[in-house]
């Protein structure tokens, strides 16, 4: 089912270039009504084809009425101001939309795939090898993941990318520790090589490459013999990475996200191909000597002192830098995985190094000039000081420590609310809405801004928070539960369905919001932004609110009853689809 307002946008555009009589087509600028008593859309493009045509804009709108054929989709349109029309949905259009939707086999809720679906990688998460994963990490892994599966959904091949930190020059002193630790140790499992506890490796190994001579010598060693292949050396090397991903991967079990182990694929896979890329960049003339290291200098971009700023792909010493790996991943997503659309997921401190990297990969033909390249930036999240949420010994926090905080909060607030229940469900429903509204806060949220982590305000049961929308879910469903206990087989009654009443205005406005879905969607697709996505679930559990109170349900006439307990069903699947299959967050059954 197309969406309502791609239809009406593109036989208003359709109408206006005739009436206007453009040769190029013009846009009628279709928008939801900010008004409900101005009618459900509004065209907004006449005045400016009425300036551009030298014309009255009233009487193009007029001409553009006179043209138009909407009524299989709305009443007749109004002209309203100096030029806008405005549409009214008509009930029989909604109710027909309705049943498509309800009646929907694929679990799609009628939402049609993009007509030109693309192969799209989307690079999130990142995790440093040998460092546990922190707060950092939490937004480029939630927010990557919820692209994937708005992409996916949509109909594109997504490709996950998780571009692990597992090469460089501090491996050379994790892996000498690790050697000695072998040696000195009678075990040989992560714990009694210290290896669990990640941050208490990394730090003893810095503080013994700094102060030990010895030591600085072997970690030497140990680079060199990484970069040579040595075999004992690889072999330290991928103990320390396979502990790692024990750690990072129950982040993501915790976090239900959808990047597996094949999906990763760290700066250690191209460590072969980086002097390719420089030897690529000199041969095509981009790349020059600056100092004794290598750079490009692409055009625009200069220094404070307004000289032309570097983009270094090798250093004087030789050693290769980020945004050598970076091209070099990006030359291998191209040719190999062949993405049409790469979308990389960090904060918006990279902000000019990938500015920077998309003008050089366009401009050696790494990325043709049709591959799309989205650096999706997002802001800082912030401790209640309004400074970056640390410990209070100014350390990162854990992500890990996080998340089971959040659970061992939500255990707390679930136990305010329903003592009762056995503890096996109090403990999946904490971890529901622990984790849950970890995620929906930072969904909810418009990326590109700071925001202040607060549990107690994520863990409200009022306003636009997880818990509150699982309790939108929760109640929805229980009116399928109250109407078996009152004997209604609920599945038949909406089966029986000819069309939907939607008499109260409680009825109707549900209705229309249910509509919208696909538009949701599309619009939190088009820039990335999942929040237009939690605005509408949100909207929609307010609506179904004044629904449920206004009109009664299983007390309804014979003519309403199904209508009202089809308009039910299709809120529950639609929160439940949004939440679980897009946003990845749990509903449970009860709360």
């Amino acid at each position: 089912m197309k969406p309502t307002i791609n239809i009406l946008e593109n036989r208003v555009s359709a109408a206006l270039s005739r009436a206007a009589e453009s040769e190029q087509p013009l846009e009628a600028l279709l928008k939801p009504s900010t008004n409900p008593k101005f009618g459900d859309y509004q065209a907004n493009g006449v005045m400016a084809a009425a300036k551009r045509a030298g014309q009255n804009p009233r009487e193009l709108a007029a001409k553009v009425i006179e043209i138009l054929d909407v009524s299989d989709i709305c009443d007749e349109p109004e002209i309203a101001g100096p030029g806008f029309i405005n549409f009214r949905l008509k009930k029989s259009y909604i109710s027909s939309c309705l049943s498509q939707i309800l009646n929907d086999r694929n679990g799609r809720l009628a939402v049609e795939p993009v007509e030109n679906p693309q192969t799209v990688v989307v690079d999130y998460s990142g995790p440093n090898i040998a460092k546990e994963m922190h707060v950092g990490h939490l937004r480029s892994t939630i927010l990557g993941d919820c692209i994937c599966q708005i992409l996916e959904f949509l109909g594109h091949k997504v490709l996950r990318q998780n571009h692990i930190g597992d090469w460089g020059t501090q491996f050379g002193m994790l892996c000498a520790l690790l050697k000695r630790r072998e040696k000195d140790s009678s075990g040989s499992n992560a714990e009694a090589l210290g290896l669990s506890d990640l941050e208490s490796f990394y730090k003893e190994a810095k503080k013994k490459f700094d102060s030990d001579p010895d030591f600085a010598a072997e970690a030497r060693a140990a680079i060199a013999g990484l970069h040579s292949g040595d075999r004992e050396w690889l072999g330290y090397w991928q103990e320390i990475v396979d502990e790692s991903k024990k750690h990072y991967m129950q982040i993501y079990d915790m976090l239900s996200i959808g990047l597996k182990d094949s999906d990763a694929r760290g700066e250690s896979a191209y460590k072969d191909d980086l002097a390719a890329v420089v030897k690529e960049l000199r041969d095509k003339g981009l790349a020059v000597e600056s100092d004794g290291a290598v750079c490009v200098f692409p055009d625009g971009y200069k220094t404070k002192d307004s000289t032309p700023m570097p983009f270094i792909i090798q250093k004087s010493d030789g050693a290769f830098l980020y945004a050598t790996t970076d091209l070099a991943a990006m030359k291998y997503r191209v040719s190999k995985l062949g993405a049409e659309r790469i979308v990389y997921v960090t904060d918006a401190r990279q902000k000019l190094h990938f500015e920077m990297l998309f003008d050089v990969a366009k401009s050696a033909g790494i990325a043709g000039e049709e591959t799309e390249l989205s650096h999706v930036t997002f802001g800082t999240m912030l401790g209640n000081d309004g400074k970056p949420f640390k410990t209070r010994s100014g350390d990162n926090v854990k992500l890990k420590d996080l998340l089971e905080e959040a659970v061992e909060r939500a255990a707390k607030v679930v136990d305010e609310k329903n003592a009762g229940l056995e503890p096996q469900l109090k403990a999946r429903i904490a971890a529901a809405v622990g984790i849950g509204a970890v995620k929906y806060s930072d969904y909810s949220n418009n990326r590109t801004t700071d925001y202040i982590f607060s549990f107690d305000k994520m863990l409200a049961m009022e306003g636009n928070t997880a818990p509150y929308m699982q309790y939108a879910c929760a109640r929805v469903k229980s009116i399928e539960r109250k109407a078996a206990q009152k004997g209604f087989d609920t599945d038949k009654i909406i089966a029986s369905i000819d069309k939907f009443h939607l008499e109260d205005d409680f009825e109707l406005d549900l209705a229309k919001h249910l509509l919208t879905y696909s538009e949701a969607v599309s619009a939190a697709s088009q820039d990335y932004r999942p929040n237009l996505l939690t605005g509408y679930l949100y909207e929609l559990a307010q609506k179904f609110s004044g629904f449920y109170t206004n009109c009664p349900v299983l007390t309804a006439s014979q003519e309403s009853l199904a209508s009202r307990l089809a308009l039910c069903k299709l809120t529950e699947v639609t929160l439940e689809h949004g939440l679980k299959k897009i946003l990845r967050i749990d509903v449970p059954e009860k709360m």
